[in-house]
């Protein structure tokens, strides 16, 4: 019964799913692009083995990549394709990744359309990465012998109660898994709360980033244009409603001109909507697509580039994490701890809590509780050369004491799926 109303649920629900994507279209283009293949239908995929990796968005496909290079040196003659559901998601894997991998969008939870794509694909294995969970993919995942794990699995106390909410549609998921790793001891709690069977904890892969040097070489770019004598404080990843609220704070602070607040939204279609926001507050605003050195008057500038966090943390002095003074959860600040800057973060970190809360009690980052203790912490902290380098220390500290995780999660996966290395057949 389960199955059957999860399937009319679909049916009914397909209408709106495509007219919300005509809807979102409007701004990002991206949602239209290939229609199709979230439907099942790929262009013509040649036959190989096929490593697959379901990365949502932006921050799944950002941690797939020491992922990706460890199953590249083990498995040279696998290729990998890489499946997503926004644009952004898309978009990062094409900047970070080239045309040396396979990408499409993953099908919609439709029978037919998720047998298409096993059909089209045939990966050998699937690993999803964090949280997403479709009862019918795995279901027929399962059916054509595709073992598929949950990799990396993160599970928030909010994203826990929604599940329980549909203990049915849980245990059918996840009894077609072949295994589940999780970030931490709390995420592997609250998977098995939800009923999945037997999750071990393997640690958070997004701490296994190594920084590429054209990313720190970047952000030595930008830190010229902004000028090495001002103080560059960068907003990353930030969401709806936080800009206002953070021009608001900086228009309100009698900082000194050489203070530059850098807002780097998360989604590309709110770019010309921040910079809108700043010149209503009466910001001389710049933008990082201009060329050039920032003009001396400018106090704000927007980043309105994709997949470029990391040469803005580089170029920072201290970071404030988006999306985490209002409640979405916050990004993640392992990016910027990992560069040894200063974190500073609100009172919504459910998304990465364990690695919040590590990074606070290691002195690497502070809790405030909205925008104006935000800038007025980066102020602080700033101020202080000797403090802003201990934290920065620290912050390095912090990131390297949790590595290891990737390696311990390619031997989990081989071991849970049977994909052997090829070096060793």
């Amino acid at each position: 019964m389960t199955r059957f109303l999860y399937a009319l649920a679909w049916w009914a629900a397909t209408p709106l799913v495509v007219a919300r994507l005509a809807w979102r279209a409007r701004r990002q283009r991206g949602y239209l692009l290939r229609l199709g293949e979230r439907f099942g239908r790929y262009a013509n995929a040649p036959a190989a083995p096929r490593i697959w990796i379901h990365a949502v968005s932006v921050g799944e496909t950002r941690a797939a990549v020491p992922l990706i290079e460890a199953l590249r040196e083990r498995h040279p003659r696998h290729r990998i394709l890489i499946t997503h559901m926004t644009p952004t998601g898309r978009a990062t894997s094409e900047e970070l990744f080239g045309d040396s991998v396979e990408r499409a969008w993953l099908p919609y939870d439709l029978g037919f359309a998720v047998r298409r794509f096993l059909a089209h694909f045939r990966p050998e294995i699937g690993i999803i990465l964090e949280t997403e969970i479709w009862p019918r993919l795995l279901e027929e995942a399962a059916r054509a012998r595709v073992p598929v794990v949950l990799a990396n699995g993160r599970l928030s106390e909010r994203s826990a109660r929604r599940y329980a909410k549909v203990p049915a549609l849980t245990r059918w998921a996840f009894r077609n898994l072949a295994g589940l790793a999780a970030q931490t001891e709390g995420d592997a709690a609250r998977f098995a709360a939800i009923g999945a069977p037997h999750p071990v904890v393997l640690g958070n892969v997004k701490f296994d980033l190594d920084v590429p040097a054209a990313m720190i070489e970047r952000g030595r770019e930008f830190r010229e244009r902004f000028g090495a004598r001002r103080k560059v404080w960068v907003a990353g990843s930030t969401r709806e409603g936080e800009e206002a609220l953070l021009l608001d704070a900086f228009a309100a602070m009698a900082a000194a001109p050489e203070v530059l607040l850098v807002i780097v939204p998360r989604h590309p279609q709110r770019f010309d909507d921040a910079a809108a926001l700043a010149e209503s507050r009466g910001f001389v605003v710049a933008r990082r697509s201009a060329q050039g050195a920032i003009p001396e008057g400018v106090r704000v500038v927007i980043g309105d580039s994709m997949g470029e966090m990391l040469a803005y943390y580089a170029a920072a002095d201290a970071v404030v994490i988006g999306g985490s003074l209002l409640p979405f959860g916050g990004q993640n600040l392992i990016e910027a701890s990992a560069l040894g800057r200063p974190v500073i973060v609100g009172p919504h970190t459910y998304n990465f809590e364990e690695a919040a809360k590590g990074a606070i009690k290691a002195g690497a980052a502070v809790r405030v509780r909205d925008a104006k203790e935000a800038l007025a912490a980066a102020a602080a902290i700033t101020a202080d050369e000797a403090r802003c380098r201990e934290m920065g220390k620290k912050a390095r500290a912090f990131v390297q004491s949790h590595r290891g995780a990737v390696d311990r999660l390619v031997a989990w996966i081989e071991a849970t799926t049977g994909l052997a290395r090829e070096s060793a057949r």
